[in-house]
């Protein structure tokens, strides 16, 4: 309720010494001089000091000393002091007489009378007197008036109710101007999932920019003015756009008014600037004050320095402050140490309560302990609920029961909200119906999320459709100049991609750079692929190094490369080791390909002959 009289000054300045000793601070003294000279002319019968005087006693907590100079001044008529005489009776519990000084102030014109009166009314339920005279108030250009009017015709959803709130919001009245700033921001909001056009991009920066930006500036003030949860949701934004260090203000502001969600908020963005410690300070003070996920990162920050017993109990505090993270945390945390009966109990908990992350993690571990009929609902609830991760594992389950045409639609599923594998299955199975514009379209999305495989099949889907170009005609250009395939392949191989990289070393030496191409084949090989080596040997056996290419080639048969073994006997029966060579010989015999197997039984033939002989 309001104390201020219409009548009520600025106090003036002054002295007063208090036999204390003590000397009061410069408003002190001039409060107390004030009052002083207030009290002399009351006591010689000045309304106005009557109503002033007993206006300070009530702010001052003295009703006993207040009552007696606001009847006085009320019976003399002044109006600010029926409404002060209101308010004390209010606090002393007389609600009804309180109201009744408050009506003669209200019809002698005081804004505030009719506030409190409005006020009054709405308490008891009376909604229409409550209107009339908090509109009477408001139309007066009383802040609290016209909040309190705005709040009422919220209530019932009267399209009024904005008018009224950013009247308050504009005089000063800082809720008011948080709640006008919450309002613009959920029509923004409302107004992106609108305006979205046939091409899939939204034209939401147009429409909901100037809200936005209207947005920003009350809760600007609002926070200016004090209001914590406008000075966190500033911080949000000014975080949001990057300006870290005025967010970070903004955000410590909040969080010394004592509000939780700007301490975490605050820990997050220490943390990310490095400042682990200081971090820990913030959400230790946030969830100490109930915030859940200030509770989580603590129990985060514990589990990366090894201390799971303080992890585990932050965990708990954050499930116990309602934040279902803690229990699938709790999960986590139990799964790392190798306690799946604790981990399923935690998973099951955050599951049932909705936790998507959980119910997946919680199906894995099913599936992991052969459960597979208990792991496809919890998948196909997790998907539902929209985990992306849920969405390729179940595809996996069906891709695992032969159901590849259900496996596809998880896969697809999946692969539309960016999962780089689902992806890569999606043009793989569409690869394999022959439908290449879409396996090309899915690889891409693939490839350039990260996928080695998807880059090396994009890459053979582009090198199929490369024309057939003689020897003869490659000019300079040609020979010099990559191709995108070729960037394709060099990315998968750059990524450790085996077939990729003997594929660029392929590429290298038809363009005649003989030093990339070994480059490649030797890293292809030495990574275990028998290609890689076989051409490695190859390369090195054109350069007269017969003997290294033999080593390599060598490998290559051990791993099952028959043309490597081939290779192996004409080496040896060259060097006139025929026994070493018809072993070879066999060995290209069992290995294959057909042609292979063909040629290594006439060599082995020919051998044993020799060696009969």
């Amino acid at each position: 309720m309001d104390v201020m009289g219409d009548k009520a000054t600025l106090f003036e300045t002054g002295r007063f010494v208090q036999p204390s000793g003590e000397e009061p601070t410069r408003d002190e003294a001039a409060e107390a001089a004030e009052e002083a000279r207030r009290r002399l002319h009351a006591e010689a019968g000045d309304v106005e000091s009557m109503s002033v005087l007993g206006a300070m006693l009530l702010r001052r907590g003295d009703l006993d000393g207040a009552e007696p100079q606001l009847r006085a001044a009320t019976a003399a008529g002044d109006r600010a002091a029926a409404n002060n005489l209101g308010v004390l009776l209010h606090q002393r519990g007389y609600p009804e007489e309180a109201a009744g000084w408050w009506r003669i102030a209200a019809v002698a014109g005081s804004a505030a009378a009719a506030h409190a009166l409005g006020r009054h009314h709405r308490e008891r339920g009376d909604e229409p007197a409550a209107e009339y005279w908090l509109r009477q108030s408001a139309e007066q250009g009383h802040a609290l008036g016209a909040y309190a009017l705005a709040d009422l015709l919220e209530h019932r959803g009267d399209a009024d109710a904005g008018q009224w709130m950013r009247a308050a919001a504009e005089r000063g009245h800082r809720e008011a101007a948080y709640r006008l700033a919450r309002a613009l921001d959920r029509r923004a909001v409302a107004g992106e999932g609108e305006t979205g056009g046939d091409n899939g991009v939204g034209t939401e920066a147009a429409a909901g920019a100037p809200e936005v930006e209207e947005a920003e500036q009350w809760y600007r003030q609002a926070a200016a003015r004090g209001h914590r949860r406008a000075a966190l949701h500033l911080g949000a934004i000014l975080e949001k756009r990057g300006q870290l260090k005025e967010a970070g203000r903004w955000y410590l502001t909040s969080a010394k008014d004592g509000e939780a969600r700007a301490a975490c908020a605050l820990g997050f963005l220490l943390r990310d600037a490095g400042d682990t410690e200081s971090a820990a300070v913030w959400w230790l003070r946030a969830a100490q004050d109930g915030d859940g996920n200030a509770a989580n990162a603590l129990g985060a920050l514990h589990a990366e320095r090894g201390e799971t017993q303080t992890a585990e109990r932050w965990y708990r505090a954050a499930m116990d402050a309602g934040d279902d993270n803690g229990a699938y945390n709790l999960g986590l945390l139990c799964a790392e140490q190798g306690r799946t009966a604790q981990a399923e109990q935690w998973y099951r908990r955050a599951a049932y309560a909705g936790h998507r992350e959980a119910a997946n993690a919680l199906a894995i571990l099913l599936l992991q302990g052969g459960d597979t009929a208990g792991a496809e609902p919890w998948f196909s609830k997790a998907a539902e609920a929209g985990s992306v991760d849920a969405a390729f594992n179940l595809g996996i389950l069906y891709a695992g029961r032969g159901e590849d045409r259900v496996a596809l639609r998880c896969y697809e599923q999946a692969a539309a909200a960016g999962h780089t594998e689902a992806a890569l299955q999606v043009g793989i199975a569409r690869l394999r119906e022959g439908d290449e514009a879409t396996a090309e379209r899915h690889l891409r999305c693939a490839a350039g999320g990260g996928s080695a495989e998807a880059a090396y099949r994009l890459a053979a889907v582009l090198d199929a459709r490369r024309p057939a170009v003689s020897e003869h005609e490659l000019g300079e250009s040609s020979l010099h100049t990559k191709t995108e395939c070729e960037e394709w392949y060099e990315r998968a191989a750059s990524q450790g991609h085996r077939r990729a990289q003997v594929r660029v070393g392929m590429l290298a030496a038809a363009r005649g750079d003989v030093v990339e191409a070994a480059r490649w084949y030797r890293v292809a090989a030495e990574a275990g692929s028998r290609n890689g080596a076989f051409n490695l040997g190859l390369l090195l056996a054109r350069e007269g190094s017969e003997p290294e290419a033999a080593v390599w080639w060598q490998r290559a048969a051990d791993a099952g490369h028959g043309r490597a073994a081939l290779r192996l006997a004409l080496v040896y029966a060259r060097r006139g080791e025929l026994a070493e060579g018809q072993r070879w010989a066999d060995r290209a015999v069992a290995l294959g390909p057909a042609e292979v197997t063909e040629r290594a039984g006439r060599l082995r033939d020919a051998l044993r002959e020799e060696l009969s002989a």
